[in-house]
């Protein structure tokens, strides 16, 4: 009778061969199907996030109000501050709030946003609106504790509708305003390597904003 025989050595390590090879290709197919749910989960919050912005800087725009010894509206080049009706009950008084773009401990440049909390008299509207200020340009950890960033900008922009024109606020025709402007357009130079990139232009015209109409 014949003898039964088993694999040889070379036979097992062709075995094992295959079945390595196949293994980190499989291992490495899941690991880009991983990779590929995780920049897709990451894209998708950053359009969130600037999606939530943008409706937050036309609710912050439609909400500005004018009130005896308090500026509405103001462009000084680094932050857009306004003065703006609290979202809850009529006695929560006025809020503060600012935007700016200022580059964050992960070295990039970020469109963020800030908030006062509840303002009732004068005095509180006047360290608001220089804490705004203060925040814009060289914050400390209480002016950071109220601020979000929104979406990572390279530069922006802003300027004013008066007369049938967009114009510069910071110009010399358009110093030092009256009225409201009747419309603010933004201009957003999104970062590279996000959802959305380039170059935004949002224009929000409201009746809080077009200070000669009814």
């Amino acid at each position: 009778m014949r003898r039964p025989h088993g694999f040889t050595l070379i036979e097992l390590l062709v075995a094992i061969t295959i079945m390595a090879v196949l293994a980190v290709l499989s291992w490495r197919g899941l690991d880009g199907m991983s990779r590929a749910r995780e920049q897709a989960a990451i894209r998708g919050d950053e359009v969130l996030a600037l999606q939530a912005g943008l409706a937050q800087w036309g609710t912050d725009l439609d909400s500005i109000t004018a009130r005896p010894h308090t500026t509405p509206l103001d462009w000084d080049g680094r932050a857009l501050r306004l003065t703006r009706r609290s979202s809850g009950a009529a006695s929560e008084g006025l809020r503060v709030v600012a935007w700016s773009r200022r580059t964050l401990a992960d070295g990039n440049s970020w469109w963020m946003r800030w908030e006062s909390g509840p303002l009732v008299s004068l005095a509180q509207w006047n360290q608001a609106w220089n804490q705004a200020a203060l925040w814009a340009q060289n914050p400390g950890d209480a002016e950071r504790q109220r601020e979000v960033p929104v979406a990572r900008a390279e530069g922006w922009q802003i300027f004013y509708y008066r007369n049938n024109a967009w114009t510069n606020p910071l110009s010399a025709g358009d110093a030092a305003p009256v009225a409201l402007p009747d419309g603010v357009r933004l201009v957003l130079n999104l970062s590279a390597g996000q959802a959305f990139a380039g170059t935004l232009t949002r224009d929000c015209v409201s009746p809080q904003l077009a200070g000669s109409q009814p």
